[in-house]
């Protein structure tokens, strides 16, 4: 076989499916893995569905995960053009319809929708009815063809699929799958107003464009019996087929855009990171042979190999997607972390707190960015809290003792001039030594005081610290206040 070329081929109907950027990933590390060509081409055949703007995503997502393209509407390999609109304008879909009209694999059909409606067929006894076409216009006589041409009726081409016989494809993931030609309906090419339909375009596009190697979706399986007759009809070499599996939620049901995590962009809007994203999408449906799961890109390259993809459908586990991000924050250098955590604490915070110091303190503990703003927000103001928190069975601590704690610790901390968190520590452990105490039982009510709660990104005097002394002191009175009514 010729190099490796494969190709991305989007509809612009909005932001990028998860499943879609799947599909852009395997086929960019299977070009790449064989240092062949990934081609990207805009299917936009389907008019009723454009969405404006829809392109500039699909540029900007594939940038962002660095799924850079070798070829495609700004890049001319020589195959273009490499957006089907301007192919149809080119007339391109027509003539290789009408060659299979010649050949007899296709033939114009002239039918209303009124008697189309009247083929309709119940299905399994439900409400859904599908239209079994019938070949009434295979019938017709090459005069009566041309007659009802020449008088402008609407006309639509179709598939001239034979009733007996079946057909047969191999698919690297699914192996040799064969159907009964009599399930193959006599699909559409070439629609009334001219345009392709999805699949015609795609055998078309795909042999011109030199296209070696179709990864898709496993919901195309069903139709590629039928883009195989085409490439047989055309006499063209047929390609490798790789069919990805199903992607689901957590309730194994299909991905949807009501389960707030199926676009690229909603889950950079949540707080992912682009590179945690790209790795976790990788290995929705593909399984190294070692079982790693931290990939760089081109550690993927390195490591793909479609023949591992699975056939079982894959999960969209959210929880392991956050486990993996909360990986790649931990790894970050401070600039590239600091830069993407910077607009959530200036989200958080009002006051003029050092933001460095407590990105610092929240980076190993958050998951996603988006945590960063409930972990925080207590830095800028206490939030109201219950005497319970001043209980804690490990320091065998209570509200009573806590408030010997503080009102003890109280005037010397307003005494205090150097509130770094060295010097605020020496002072608690101090007071804990002289009284023989442990330290966490001193540190824990002024915990809970100047922070109102039990879980915090620091301890009692890296907060003191951030918030400075004349806050501190205020929030220690307010404890006092309320552990004393």
């Amino acid at each position: 076989m010729s190099k490796v070329k494969t190709r991305f081929a989007p509809s612009p109907t909005g932001r990028m499916h998860v499943g879609n950027l799947r599909t852009a990933l395997y086929a960019f590390l299977i070009a790449k893995h064989a240092e062949g060509t990934f081609m990207l081409r805009i299917e936009d055949t389907d008019q009723e569905r454009l969405v404006e703007g829809a392109v500039d995503i699909i540029y900007r997502t594939l940038a962002k995960t660095g799924l850079v393209h070798d070829e495609g509407p700004d890049k001319d390999g020589g195959v273009g053009p490499y957006v089907q609109s301007e192919r149809q304008a080119a007339g391109i879909y027509m003539d290789y319809a009408k060659q299979l009209v010649e050949k007899g694999e296709a033939y114009y059909c002239f039918c209303t929708k009124e008697r189309l409606d009247s083929l309709k067929q119940s299905v399994g006894g439900d409400d859904k009815a599908i239209t079994v076409y019938d070949k009434h216009c295979l019938n017709l006589t090459k005069e009566e063809v041309e007659e009802k041409l020449a008088a402008g009726v609407p006309f639509v081409i179709r598939q001239n699929v034979p009733n007996e016989g079946t057909t047969a494809f191999d698919d690297e993931i699914y192996g040799r799958i064969e159907v009964p030609n009599s399930e193959l309906d006599d699909m559409i090419l070439i629609k009334s107003d001219g345009y392709p339909t999805y699949n015609f375009a795609n055998v078309v596009d795909d042999h011109t464009m030199g296209i070696t190697h179709v990864v898709r979706g496993n919901e195309y399986l069903s139709s590629s019996p039928k883009y195989n007759r085409l490439y047989e009809a055309f006499g063209w070499e047929v390609p490798v087929y790789i069919h990805c599996p199903l992607i689901t939620d957590a309730d194994h049901h299909k991905l949807s855009k009501r389960s707030g995590h199926s676009s690229f962009e909603d889950l950079l809007e949540q707080g992912f990171v682009t590179e945690a994203i790209v790795n976790y999408v990788a290995l929705l449906g593909w399984c190294p042979k070692d079982n790693k799961e931290i990939f760089s890109l081109q550690e993927l390259i390195e490591a793909f190999d479609y023949h591992d993809i699975s056939k079982s459908p894959a999960v969209l586990d959210i929880p392991k997607l956050r486990w993996m991000n909360g990986e790649y924050i931990k790894a970050m250098d401070e600039a590239s972390y600091l830069e993407l955590a910077m607009p959530y604490l200036r989200q958080a915070l009002t006051k003029d707190l050092d933001l460095n110091k407590i990105a610092g303190m929240v980076k190993t503990r958050i998951e996603v960015f988006t945590d960063i703003e409930p972990m925080v927000k207590f830095f800028d103001q206490l939030p109201e809290y219950g005497l319970e928190l001043y209980t804690n069975k490990k320091w065998k601590v209570t509200p009573e003792k806590s408030l010997k704690v503080l009102t003890d610790l109280l005037p010397v901390l307003e005494e205090q001039e150097d509130y770094s968190n060295d010097a605020l520590y020496s002072i608690l452990k101090n007071y804990a030594d002289t009284n023989e105490l442990k330290a966490g039982f001193v540190i824990w009510p002024v915990r809970i005081a100047v922070s109102g709660q039990q879980n915090t990104p620091a301890g009692a005097t890296e907060i003191m610290e951030v918030i400075g002394k004349e806050e501190t002191l205020l929030r220690m009175r307010k404890a006092i206040e309320m552990l004393q009514a």
